[in-house]
This record gives structure tokens, sequence and C-alpha cells, in this order.
């Protein structure tokens, strides 16, 4: 049984790992396997905006697909719980916190407890799913410098020191392969915290010209990306930083991204205002 957080390998863009089993487990969406580290990158049970990556278990011949990489947990009394099963936030105290692979079917008989395995994620939805992730960053940071000049008060800084609107509004987040959705509240706590939303409103597609060439000047810059990561677990601490030319942006964040913004041929957005109450934002980055 698993009784130490899992190593991860993610945060330095790896997709092949070898381990060995130390937890296997049924769950609502099939047999949960537990390794001792692995290069999946999990989705978050309480802020879900990457999808876990896909991929397969394998010892010699025989293979076995992962459908998703998720959170899991074992609390004090030593229960288990996966997903959004699990009743604490990430890190909390006496929770050893772990990396569970789904497989759609019970565990095959050669996926056991000490059985030496390999992993491998699939290269192409990682990829996807990085460019979608970084792409996701850069458009909430050229959406807060677009809309800077709406503030009356002091919302607080993004990472790039541009009143923070994203950290302000942004109420979800879902990313998927070279893109992005996100929803944005625009109701009264945004109006008193000084934020002119009928401005916004009036002007909603100057903004997005705005948004789109900012996106332009830096993907042209090619500009480096990475992770930066305080230790080996699923449950350090991690952060996306960017060599912007206005400066590098450091944001925590525990998914991943790409190497420079050179991997982007664009990334543009669209901004839909079709509730008043409710802007969302839809990002489409081009693979280079």
């Amino acid at each position: 049984m698993s009784t130490q957080s899992t190593l991860v390998s993610f945060a330095g863009g790896a997709t092949r790992g070898e381990s060995v089993v130390t937890r296997v487990e049924p769950s609502p969406r099939g047999a949960a396997v537990v390794v001792a580290s692995t290069p999946f990158h999990p989705v978050d049970h309480t802020w879900p905006d990457q999808p876990g990556d896909a991929g397969e278990i394998i010892a010699g011949d025989q293979r076995a697909a992962v459908t998703e990489a998720v959170m899991a947990a074992v609390g004090p009394e030593g229960q288990f719980a996966v997903g959004t099963d699990i009743p604490v936030r990430r890190g909390t105290e006496g929770w050893v916190w772990l990396v569970a692979h789904l497989l759609d079917d019970p565990a095959p008989s050669w996926v056991v407890e000490r059985a030496e395995v390999a992993l491998e994620v699939d290269d192409e939805q990682r990829d996807g799913l990085s460019r979608g992730h970084t792409a996701c960053h850069l458009a909430s940071l050229a959406l807060d410098l677009a809309l800077a000049d709406l503030w009356r008060k002091d919302p607080g800084e993004d990472a790039l020191g541009n009143p923070d609107f994203e950290g302000r509004a942004n109420q979800s987040s879902r990313i998927h392969a070279d893109g992005s959705v996100d929803e944005y509240r625009l109701g009264k706590s945004l109006r008193r915290a000084g934020f002119d939303t009928e401005t916004f409103a009036a002007t909603l597609a100057e903004r997005q010209e705005r948004v789109n060439a900012q996106l332009a000047r830096w993907v042209e810059s090619a500009a480096a990306s990475s992770i930066e990561t305080d230790g080996p677990t699923i449950t350090d601490r991690r952060r996306w930083r960017c060599a912007l030319p206005e400066g590098e942006a450091i944001i925590l964040c525990g998914g991943t991204h790409v190497e420079s913004l050179g991997s982007f041929a664009r990334i543009r957005v669209q901004l839909d205002l079709s509730d008043p109450q409710l802007l969302v934002m839809t990002t489409t980055a081009t693979p280079a």
C-alpha cells in the first residue's frame, strides 16, 4: 500500500518512465493503478482546468490503456479516494497524495502491487494540452492588459503588474488541445470592486482586437516558457514562468506547458458577452 506521495516528472516534460505498482483499487471509473513515480499529469480534483494525461502501462508485451490520470488520496484512517470523491483539498495534512492511472476495465492479472512497469503518455494529447494551457495563461494576461483602463479602484496586480481582472472575475477555466474556454462573472461584486462593465460592453470588439494584437506580439517573440517546481512530489508547488518582452510572468500552476512560444503559429481569442453578466473567452492556438 502507498504510504508516500507519488513522485512526478511531467514538470520537466517527461512522457516516459519506469516504476513499481504500489496500489491497485477499484473505482467508479474502472481500476485505479498507483505507482511510485510517474510522468502522467493528473487532473486536479478541486480546479479541473487541464484534463489528465492518457497513455499506457506496459510490462513486456502486455499493455493496459490508461484513459486518464487523476488525483487520489489516502486519508488518516486509511480510506482511499479518487478524483472528485476526495473530500479535502490537495495537500491537507494527514492525507497521502497520489496519482491514479484509470483503466476502463478491472486491472489485468499482471498489474499487481510490486510489479515493475513502464509508463507511456500519449505524446500528441500531451502536446496539445500543453499548448492549450500556455495559450490560456497568455490570453488571460493579454485580457488583463486590454482591460486595464476600466478599473476605478485597485484590484491587485497580475503576473505582469497589470490590474488583475483574471484573478477577480474568473469563475471557471477548461483547457483542451490547442485552446481553452474561460468564464468571467461580471456581476455586482465586480462593479463594486471598481470595474466599468458598461464601457467594457460598449467597447467589446475593440478589447478583443487589443488582446489578439498583444498575443501576436508575444508569439512573435518566441519567448522561453518553463515550469519551476519546489520538489518532486505531486503536492509540491509548481509555477509557470515565461520570459515575455514586458518582463517575466510567473503564475502558480500545476499543469503542463510548452518550452517556447515558438511552438505557436498564432493564438487568438473570441470574447462573447451574449449574457451581460458573463464574459466567455474562447482561446484558440495554432501550432507552429
